[in-house]
């Protein structure tokens, strides 16, 4: 197989990262719970034999041995893994048959700010300039995650790769452990769409389309997208400080826009932030040397 860098050092016995831990996990938790939800649509089959899979390769790969091409996949796969499986949460919720738990977050976000944000908010301060640009930002996460997984990759930087594998793919579980078990559908499903001048840009334009192309019932809380942006910009910003500072406005108003363009609930984008920070750090901790 070849590869544009130098694989990573041959290094003894390789002991299972923070990444795979939490992959493991979660790939066990859905591999039962797709078994349990049979009922709902028979593509849970599916579902759990994929994530059986994943189990197996992730015993495959913390095996000592492994060639350069074991080892440049098991840096890069569990990325992949990861974001592919979000298409699963929409088969595991059989396309919205669990019940949601919006209720409960309609109440928070009324409770702490007298009104429902993702709503009221646009529709108070409708305004073209500020829906091209939030929903542009939107749009922009997943230009966040890719530069800079494909800058250290293409560098060799295997460390800094490393790091923000770790911190994306953590988060990531996480959060959708928490759609599998509590999901909530959030105001792209609750609320009437909005209409005339505040979606009518490209960037709204893209936003949707690409919603009614991949989006998954229950996946609104916490933010997956403040979450992982938030963490990638934590390994970006080690890695490389001059594109960590690039990156740092559209992950400061990511949770902003999330709110703005009625994508998701203001605990949505605070949980999101919380789940960004505090799991690379617990992850973090378990890689430390004992």
């Amino acid at each position: 197989m070849a590869f544009p860098v130098a694989p990573p050092p041959e290094g003894d016995a390789p002991r299972p990262r923070a990444a795979e831990i939490f992959l493991y996990s979660y790939a066990a938790i859905v591999t039962v719970t797709a078994l349990t939800r049979l009922d709902l649509t028979r593509g849970n089959w599916s579902i759990a034999l994929a994530h059986a899979l994943i189990i197996m390769w992730l015993w495959l790969v913390t095996r000592p041995g492994l060639g350069p091409t074991g080892r440049v996949l098991r840096e890069v796969m569990p990325l992949i893994i990861v974001l592919a499986g979000y298409g699963a949460l929409d088969v595991l919720s059989g396309g919205g048959q669990r019940p949601a738990h919006d209720s409960v977050l309609l109440a928070w976000e009324n409770g702490a700010f007298g009104m429902q944000p993702a709503r009221d908010w646009w529709r108070g301060h409708t305004s073209p300039f500020w829906s091209t640009l939030l929903h542009g930002v939107y749009f922009f996460y997943y230009v966040i995650l890719a530069v800079p997984a494909l800058y250290f990759l293409l560098r060799g930087d295997w460390s800094a790769f490393r790091r923000l594998t770790r911190n994306v793919v953590c988060t990531f579980c996480v959060c959708f452990l928490v759609f599998v078990l509590y999901p909530v559908a959030g105001p792209y499903y609750v609320f009437e769409h909005p209409t005339g001048l505040f979606v009518d840009n490209l960037p709204a334009r893209m936003v949707y389309a690409a919603l009614a192309s991949g989006s998954s019932f229950g996946a609104a809380f916490p933010s997956s997208h403040v979450a992982a942006t938030t963490a990638t910009e934590l390994a970006t910003f080690r890695g490389s400080r001059v594109l960590g500072w690039v990156l740092l406005v559209p992950v400061i108003l990511m949770p902003i826009a999330t709110v703005y363009t009625q994508m998701h609930y203001a605990w949505d984008a605070i949980a999101g932030v919380l789940v960004g920070m505090v799991v690379p750090w617990i992850a973090g901790r378990l890689e430390q040397p004992a």
